[in-house]
């Protein structure tokens, strides 16, 4: 058997959460006492792939406004409360004083998305690991856990090394940090052996499934429009004939169906067999009728596609919408018969969409489901089952819009954890 190492605090996982988390412990306590286990060769990859590798670390304005923008837990509001004591315990603006105290500069778009000046994610984890080792933190990579047991503190089982070579070993801790991240982007360590472990200690875990997913389109007839993109976009999710859900944003039109902030944040409440309703221009589908109607009645021997086209419509997406409609290239507007204005009308404003399925765990940027936020204490990120036990980041039933959220909320919830864990009892190494 292998001799058991025993450290103040073990955490699991060493991604944004797991190292921040280590990290504000060791300004606590000091770090020779703190092991990170890291399943991959190197931490954070997953990171690294954030903001298209640009790190949309957070978002601009006050701190209450991210609270509506996380889904998760059994009701709408769920997700919302359990983060307020960490969001407001460590704000953006927190996180962006305590990076510039690293040297770090940023740079706010329009949309309020924040980033690094010089829009690198590897300068985000060179910071991380450089402060990290600083605090003399340990982290062990190639370190996948197999096993956790309690008894008088935490067994944590281990498996070193490669994969056709592994070899065992055993560390204990008084407390644990379990921030393994969700399961999408599973090439980046991503495999959800939090959850796993998470049960073996007595904790239900919410099915995970894609979150900030693309959506794909039962017989998509836009393809040929692939790469167009709107802002300000409306859009409904329809479910046996009544509207679940509504919001406006920037959208996508791929290949296969439909993308882009508005969808991807959208997702978390749309599955196969919903219909969308998409309106692609800036006004009502009333208001857009009657200019349509005014533009032809001014007009009468114009065609009718260069009409659509002055309408906000680009002349591609114009002319395909004549074409659904039925409308010959040589149709004027004086020959135009009712019904197909009315599908005009639809199409540009209340286009359907029948979804056919949502992107994989493999493409979704974020994993939604995961432990049970019943079960862990909002104001300290501790296990209510397991004394002792910790969960920050993505591990948690939490999934946030684009935008930065997702990152806010790790590091939120990484360092709130780490402030309750420096309060447990220590043991001397």
């Amino acid at each position: 058997m292998p001799t058991i190492q025993t450290y103040t605090a073990i955490i699991i996982g060493a991604g944004p959460a797991g190292l921040f988390a280590a990290i504000r412990l060791a300004e606590t306590i000091g770090g020779e006492g703190i092991l990170i286990l890291e399943r991959r060769e190197k931490p954070a990859r997953k990171l690294l792939l954030s903001g298209s590798g640009q790190c949309n670390l957070t978002h601009a304005g006050e701190i209450a406004d991210f609270l509506g923008r996380y889904g998760g837990g059994p009701k709408a509001e769920s997700a919302a409360r359990f983060l307020k004591p960490a969001l407001y315990a460590f704000t953006n603006e927190e996180l962006l004083a305590w990076f510039h105290a690293k040297g770090m500069e940023f740079e706010t778009e329009d949309s309020g998305k924040i980033f690094p000046a010089d829009r690198r994610a590897t300068s985000v984890l060179k910071i991380l690991q450089d402060e990290a080792y600083r605090l003399g933190v340990r982290i062990a990579a190639n370190s996948r856990v197999s096993g956790i047991s309690v008894s008088e503190g935490f067994l944590v089982r281990v498996e070193t090394g490669t994969a056709a070579a592994p070899e065992p070993a055993e560390y204990s801790a008084p407390v644990v940090l379990i921030a393994t991240g969700g399961l999408s982007y599973p090439k980046t360590g991503s495999t959800g052996d939090g959850y796993a472990l998470a049960a073996s200690l007595g904790h239900r875990v919410v099915p995970p499934r894609p979150a900030l997913a693309p959506v794909y389109v039962r017989n998509f007839a836009l393809n040929s429009l692939a790469g167009l993109s709107f802002h300000d976009a409306g859009l409904s999710v329809l479910r046996e004939g009544k509207r679940v859900f509504s919001a406006e944003g920037d959208l996508l039109i791929t290949h296969e169906g439909l993308s882009g902030p508005l969808i991807l944040d959208a997702s978390r409440h749309i599955a196969p067999g919903d219909s969308l309703e998409v309106n692609f221009v800036d006004v009502a589908i009333e208001e857009f009728r009657n200019r349509l109607d005014a533009e032809l009645k001014t007009n009468p021997r114009r065609l009718v596609r260069t009409a659509l086209a002055d309408l906000g419509l680009t002349k591609n997406m114009a002319e395909l919408f004549c074409d659904l409609s039925g409308i010959t290239k040589e149709e004027t507007a004086a020959a135009l018969p009712r019904a197909k204005r009315e599908a005009l009308c639809r199409f540009a404003c209340a286009h359907p969409f029948y979804v056919a399925r949502l992107g994989t765990l493999e493409v979704a940027m974020v994993t939604a489901g995961g432990v049970d936020l019943a079960e862990v204490n909002p104001g300290s990120m501790e296990s209510r089952l397991v004394p002792g036990l910790f969960f920050a980041g993505e591990v948690l039933d939490i999934d946030g819009d684009t935008g930065g959220y997702n990152l806010q909320a790790a590091f939120s919830t990484g360092s709130l954890a780490a402030e309750a864990m420096a309060k447990r009892p220590r043991v001397d190494n």
